[in-house]
């Protein structure tokens, strides 16, 4: 894998899971991940390429992660176990920088995750050069007082309209744009392409016409409509 700061291949990650595990670690009430999104970036350009999934866990959800994702127990009814998505989860991830928000909680529901298919696996450092964006966000001047998603996304001028509620593909993609400034401005909005807008980048939107419409993995259209309409039908103010 070419390492240099330009060509690498970099994928950005969140999950959304059944609990918070406040305490104790991703193994605390047994706690389990429920949807993986993740973008590719390469030559700081999002390729196109990505992952997404809903998981069907082996316990009930906690109302208040219900809260911030939206994602019920009846919506993951019919959807794929860990094991049933792990391979391919596992080869679009190996090799890469591994991005996330935070990613002691994400890296420590994938391991758990790893631990519970098979001890044999490893961990996800076996895989990945492990980045964590947040701490970055802690050590940078000038960020804003609040280190959160929406907060740096904020301050960037990154619009997240769009984000009524938690969901890891949504959250991936903003914090690729998240990452791509903070690391040196947002060099490319669109898939492929020459790279524009070199430098800071500020007041750049997320909008529509600057994106190239994903393709879902594994999640269908139907899928997909349900839980739009799902969340549709949610209510009050967001928790985060």
């Amino acid at each position: 894998m070419n390492t240099s700061n330009n060509s690498r291949r970099i994928v950005v990650l969140d999950t959304e899971t059944t609990g918070m595990n406040r305490e104790g670690g991703p193994t605390y009430l047994g706690h389990r991940i429920i949807e993986i999104g993740a973008v590719e970036i390469v030559n700081r350009k999002l390729t196109g390429r990505h992952f997404h999934v809903y998981i069907k866990p082996d316990r009930e959800i906690q109302p208040d992660a219900i809260a911030v994702h939206g994602i019920t127990d009846e919506f993951l009814r019919d959807k794929p176990e860990y094991k049933d998505i792990h391979e391919e989860f596992l080869a679009f991830i190996d090799g890469a920088e591994l991005v996330a928000h935070n990613a002691p909680f994400d890296v420590g529901f994938m391991d758990n995750e790893f631990s519970k298919l098979d001890p044999s696996i490893g961990k996800t450092e076996d895989y990945c050069k492990i980045t964590d964006s947040l701490a970055m966000a802690k050590r940078m001047p000038n960020m804003p007082a609040r280190k959160n998603l929406d907060s740096l996304a904020k301050h960037f001028t990154i619009d997240i309209s769009a984000r009524v509620l938690h969901g890891a593909l949504l959250d991936a993609e903003i914090l690729a744009d998240v990452f791509l400034f903070m690391t040196g401005g947002q060099t490319a909005i669109q898939f492929g392409g020459d790279s524009s807008g070199e430098g800071g980048g500020a007041g750049i939107q997320r909008a529509a016409s600057g994106r190239a419409p994903l393709k879902v993995i594994k999640a269908s259209d139907d899928e997909l409509a349900a839980h739009a309409e799902r969340l549709t039908l949610l209510s009050g103010e967001p928790s985060w």
